[in-house]
């Protein structure tokens, strides 16, 4: 049987920088800054809710 994750790596570097800048911003302004940062930055408005308001569902970062 195969294991399946739900937790998706993200698509590359760029995506994964913005995302992570994203949840710089909540923390240090507030959640609406770091919409509008993520908006601006085309990222599907479900991923902002998720990485956002959800963030036991963020996925884990790669080193």
């Amino acid at each position: 049987m195969m294991n399946v994750s739900f937790v998706q790596q993200r698509q590359d570097l760029a995506s994964s920088a913005v995302i992570e800048r994203g949840i710089t911003v909540q923390n240090s302004f507030n959640t609406v800054c770091a919409i509008e940062y993520l908006k601006s930055h085309n990222v599907n408005p479900k991923v902002i809710e998720r990485v956002l308001l959800h963030p036991d569902q963020r996925r884990k970062a790669v080193h």
